[in-house]
């Protein structure tokens, strides 16, 4: 990895965050490296034929509700590069019977499919999907930051308050409307309720109606694709298959930025990091995991309801009481035998995943952190019942367990998506109590990782954090580059 030329930048990570933060620091003008272990970029963002010649299957993220609302995507331009399907079923949720609550992204629809509970939704939804932009804005950033947009962030505080505790279930008074909010809340792997998992529900659902669930064309490798392109036309250099096992093997560079968790950055950095900083990168907490399955399908999933079968998105799990039982399960080390599944179809949107007529189908199922347990059956009986008759349709699988997850990447550890578990104070200290908690106490050195602010999913906004910070400190420059498509 010796190199004579000296680099402006080291970008360690391919995800969305290192990727982003790649693209910003070149934009800037300065001299750019990536190095990523695998044979391909993109980390989670990555799309490959895991089951059968012809199946495009997406390796992690596949559904994207911060694609349209990131603050990165919106200044990169995201939505005018590359081709989305946007379902106009945001997300579904099944329940026995035949009956289902959708997510439509028109909101009164929403509240007109939820009966008694129509006007419930509306008002909690509706001044929060109003003002996505500023939800996302005051989300999207460290929490020790001040608030913008005090009326908004005053309203979704109130919403986090009572959909976090005891008082979850005031407002309803059928068990479609809370089934839903638990659908997306559970995407926080948290025992439920909890103000965490709360504000991880209140910030998908206000994307869901304000911006939709967009699914881009070709499988998320597309969003890594646009942000290659970029890089590259901007004079940055990719390398992969190059794996770094210590920050003394990099070439000098003015800043490096990984896109590693805390126990990847103790190793990378040995015993250079000061005493109290490691500490607290130690005692970060890696949460329970997902064990993922991708099917191959000779024809579309029959849910018994026909409106799920037009969602982008279906939380499988039953009511509000079922999924935060399996979710507690989770937190005694138990697996769950009706456990939370979470499910898409993309080839119903972009039939070119798959050949004619066939389909592919990604799940994942939520299980005890360092799971080694095969979810293929269990997903399966889920999904059947919801969708009699599914196993017959299913041509191939792909599994991986909690532990493949993160050997597969090393970010995920114990199959922790999320990269540190999502509780409050985590979010809050993510991975240090600081305004600027990207940057580390070495020289030059930053963190842009899921492990930083504003958490998982796929923004780029932790890698864009990451750079305007070592843009100010290491370059002296507090002007933030122009990233709109040329």
């Amino acid at each position: 990895m010796a190199d004579s030329r000296g680099l402006d930048v080291i970008v360690v990570g391919s995800g969305p965050n290192g990727m982003a933060a790649a693209v910003t620091m070149a934009r800037a003008g300065l001299s750019v490296r990536v190095y990523e272990r695998a044979a391909t970029i993109g980390g989670g963002s990555r799309t490959l034929e895991l089951t059968l010649p012809g199946y495009l299957h997406d390796v992690c993220s596949a559904v994207h509700p911060m694609a349209f609302a990131s603050g990165f995507f919106r200044r990169f331009g995201l939505a005018d590069r590359i081709p989305f399907a946007l379902p106009d079923i945001s997300y579904a949720h099944p329940l026995d019977g035949g009956r289902a609550g959708i997510a439509y992204q028109d909101l009164d629809r929403t509240a007109d499919g939820l009966g008694a509970d129509g006007d419930a939704w509306r008002n909690l939804m509706g001044p929060l999907s109003r003002n996505a932009d500023k939800v996302a804005h005051f989300t999207g950033s460290s929490m020790l930051q001040p608030p913008p947009h005090l009326l908004t962030f005053a309203r979704f505080g109130l919403r986090v308050l009572e959909q976090g505790t005891p008082a979850w279930n005031v407002r309803w008074a059928e068990d479609a409307a809370p089934a839903m909010m638990t659908g997306v809340a559970a995407h926080a792997i948290r025992p439920m309720p909890s103000l965490s998992t709360a504000a991880a529900g209140l910030m998908l659902a206000t994307y869901a109606h304000g911006r939709g669930w967009p699914i881009p064309i070709g499988g998320s490798q597309a969003i890594i694709g646009a942000m290659e392109e970029d890089l590259l036309a901007h004079g940055g250099e990719i390398e992969t298959n190059v794996e770094v096992t210590s920050l003394a093997e990099l070439p000098p560079a003015r800043a490096v930025i990984l896109d590693v968790t805390p126990r990847a950055l103790l190793r990378l950095a040995g015993d250079a990091l000061p005493r109290g900083y490691a500490r607290a990168m130690r005692q970060f907490r890696y949460g329970n995991g997902a064990a993922k399955v991708d099917f191959a399908l000779s024809g579309p999933v029959p849910w018994t309801n026909p409106e799920v079968r037009r969602a982008g998105t279906v939380h499988v799990g039953g009511t509000r009481d079922e999924i935060a039982s399996a979710e507690a399960e989770l937190t005694h080390g138990r697996h769950s035998d009706r456990p939370y599944v979470l499910v898409s179809q993309p080839s119903v949107f972009d039939p070119g995943r798959a050949p004619d007529g066939h389909h592919v189908l990604w799940t994942y199922a939520h299980v005890p952190h360092h799971s080694d347990v095969d979810q293929t059956e269990t997903i399966t009986r889920q999904i059947e019942r919801f969708a009699p008759g599914f196993r017959d349709l299913i041509l191939a699988s792909s599994s991986r367990t909690a532990l493949q997850e993160e050997r597969d990447n090393p970010n995920y550890v114990g199959g922790d998506i999320a990269s540190g578990t999502a509780s409050l104070l985590q979010l809050i200290r993510r991975p240090v109590l600081s305004p600027d908690p990207w940057r580390t106490p070495l020289k030059g050195v930053y963190l842009c990782s899921a492990s930083t602010p504003p958490g998982p999913g796929v923004h780029g906004s932790a890698g864009w954090h990451a750079a305007a910070s070592a843009l100010r400190h290491e370059f002296g420059r507090d002007d933030t580059p122009d990233l709109n498509p040329v």
